[in-house]
C-alpha cells in the first residue's frame, strides 16, 4: 500500500466525507487510505479488468479472513474501491505460531483459488522478469537471474504479495490478509516463497526453524529445492523495487547471503 495520488474528502461520495482520510505508507504501487478505523479506500491505476478480477477473487473465497468490497466509484476516471477494514496490528518480528498461521492461511487459500477461473496474465513468470531486468540495465540482477534454475508452474490464482505488512494479527491470532491487487495465475510455491522472504528472515539471515514451520504448516512436500523459489522471489521483488526507485538493497542482501545456505 501507499500514496501515489493524493485524495481529498471533497472527491468522495458524501457518505464517506465524515471519515478522516489517513494515508498509508507501506508498499509502492497503489494509492491507499484508511477511512478512520472503518474502511479502506484504494484508488487503482491498473486496467479495469484487473479491478474486476480482484473483486471476483475476493467474492469467491470463503471462510478466510480477507476484506470484502462494499462500494465503488471513480475519481478522475480511475476506479476507487471501498473495502472493509481488518482490525489488528502489523507484526514486526513473527513468532513460530504466527508463521504457522500464515502457512495455514495460504494452504487454504490455494485450495480454493486453484478452482477459480479468472483471466490473468502470468505476472510473476520468468519471461516477464527477464524483460524487466533487461530493461533495468542492472547487471547484478541479470547475473542472479541467469544463476537461478527454476521452472514455474501455473497452479492457480496466487496472492503474489503476501509480505508481512499485508497481514494483521490480533491477540496472537491472524486477523486477516489483504491487498490482493497483484493476484495472478502462478506457482503456489512461489507464493509461499514470497511469504518466506518476509516472515522467515531475521535481519538478512534466513531462519531455518521459521522456514521449517512455514513449510510444515503448508504441508509442503518440497524442502531443499524450496531455496531456489526463495531466491527467485527475492530477485523478483528486488527488481520491482529497483525499477520503482524503492529500497531494493534489503532484499538483494538477503539474496546474496542465501548462497551460504
Amino acid at each position: 500500500m501507499g500514496i501515489k495520488r493524493e485524495i481529498y474528502k471533497r472527491e468522495l461520495p458524501l457518505k464517506y466525507q465524515k471519515y478522516n482520510l489517513i494515508p498509508t505508507t507501506n508498499g509502492v504501487s497503489s494509492t491507499v487510505y484508511l477511512l478512520d478505523n472503518r474502511y479502506v479506500l484504494k484508488l487503482f491505476s491498473s486496467q479495469p479488468d484487473r479491478v474486476e478480477g480482484e473483486i471476483e477473487l475476493l467474492n469467491s473465497i470463503s471462510n478466510l479472513p480477507i476484506p470484502k468490497v462494499i462500494d465503488r466509484f471513480t475519481i478522475d476516471n480511475q476506479i476507487a474501491l471501498i473495502y472493509t477494514q481488518i482490525e489488528g496490528n502489523i507484526i514486526k518480528t513473527p513468532t513460530k505460531d504466527e508463521v504457522s498461521q500464515i502457512g495455514n492461511f495460504l494452504k487454504e487459500f490455494h485450495k480454493q483459488s486453484k478452482n477459480i477461473n479468472i483471466n490473468s496474465k502470468e505476472v510473476f513468470g520468468r519471461d516477464r522478469l527477464k524483460e524487466l531486468i533487461i530493461s533495468s540495465k542492472n547487471r547484478t540482477l541479470l547475473k542472479y537471474f541467469n544463476s537461478i534454475d527454476i521452472k514455474l508452474n501455473r497452479d492457480g490464482i496466487i496472492h503474489g504479495d503476501l509480505f508481512i505488512d499485508n497481514a494483521k494479527f490480533r491477540d496472537g491470532k491472524l486477523a486477516g490478509v489483504y491487498d490482493f491487487s497483484n493476484f495472478s495465475i502462478g506457482d503456489f510455491y512461489f507464493d509461499l516463497a514470497v511469504v518466506s522472504i518476509s516472515f522467515c528472515f531475521i535481519d538478512s539471515i534466513l531462519n531455518i526453524e521459521l522456514l521449517k514451520t512455514l513449510l510444515d504448516s503448508y504441508s509442503a512436500s518440497i524442502k531443499i529445492e524450496f531455496i531456489e523459489y526463495i531466491r527467485y522471489a527475492l530477485l523478483y521483488y528486488s527488481t520491482i523495487r529497483y525499477i520503482s526507485n524503492y529500497n531494493y538493497k534489503e532484499l538483494l542482501d538477503k539474496l546474496n547471503l542465501l548462497k551460504n545456505i
